[in-house]
């Protein structure tokens, strides 16, 4: 098989049996392409040592970790269907794990309460953030939200990553601000978010409200979601659900703040502080 159809077969492997986003797709296609380039050799003539090499040019751990991911992807799926008789498999590096920033409650309140809320501008950026931070949205899927997809507090999040849909409850508050800039927003379009020409509000024009009001990016409210229910005593797997991660490892990162709550608690509270 040449390489060019091994790619198409791959491609399809990782959008059908995977069923990954495009994003993510020409992610792994690019990252191979860079190790083809590197290597100068057809990807199935690859051995261990050529990957190596290729590895070691990148410092950063997490960027190796990415490629590295992509490559393993693909070798296994090229073992299984008989492509490569050499079964390549790296172990990733370790990366240390860092908490997620996040802001509390309080600091967003804080934040929404300067927006002017008597514009149409207002009622959307105030209403965005609430929803960001009720949902635990990904920006990207936020943005393709439309009307139909919320029905009695309950919002289908229907382009969400690896193309999985979840429904998620949505806070009363949320709701309720949400519904204030729809009687507002008289616009044509099926679509929640608009910029004031009617379009669908851009990822970079949601990312600069965000960042005017609360001093951080949209997918730090996706954190900030996440370690409210943990803080809270939120079941895990619950967590993972809303959150749409499709492994309860990717969630866990957010133990790390309950164990911080707990301590910051003990310290705060406890007679032998």
């Amino acid at each position: 098989m040449s390489k060019s159809n091994l790619l198409v077969a791959f491609e399809e492997y990782l959008s059908v049996t995977k069923a990954l986003d495009t994003l993510t797709i020409s992610s792994y296609l690019s990252d191979l392409q860079q190790l083809e380039n590197h290597s100068n050799k057809i990807l199935t003539k690859l051995n261990t040592t050529d990957i190596l090499a290729f590895l070691a040019t990148f410092e950063n751990k997490r960027t190796l970790n990415r490629k590295l991911s992509s490559i393993n992807v693909f070798f296994n799926f090229c073992h299984v269907q008989s492509f490569s008789h050499e079964k390549i498999k790296i172990p990733m590096a370790k990366v240390p794990k860092n908490l997620p920033k996040y802001v509390n409650n309080e600091e967003i309140l804080d934040g929404i309460n300067l927006i002017d809320r008597s514009t149409l501008m207002g009622l959307r950026d105030y209403a965005l953030i609430l929803f960001l931070y009720a949902s635990g949205c990904r920006i990207s899927e936020a943005l393709n939200v439309q009307r139909a997809d919320i029905v009695e507090g309950w919002l289908k999040i229907r382009f969400a990553k690896g193309e999985k849909e979840r429904v998620v409850p949505l806070a009363p508050v949320a709701t309720q601000a949400l519904e204030r800039y729809l009687l507002e927003q008289t616009m044509s379009s099926p679509y929640l978010w608009l910029n004031y020409r009617g379009e669908p509000l851009s990822r970079i024009s949601a990312y600069k409200i965000v960042k005017k009001y609360l001093g951080v990016s949209p997918h730090v409210l996706r954190h900030s979601f996440a370690s409210s229910l943990i803080i809270g005593g939120a079941d895990l797997r619950v967590v993972q659900e809303l959150l749409g991660h499709s492994s309860l490892e990717t969630t866990q990162i957010y133990t790390h703040i309950q164990k911080q709550n707990l301590a910051d608690t003990m310290n705060q509270f406890h007679p032998l502080r």
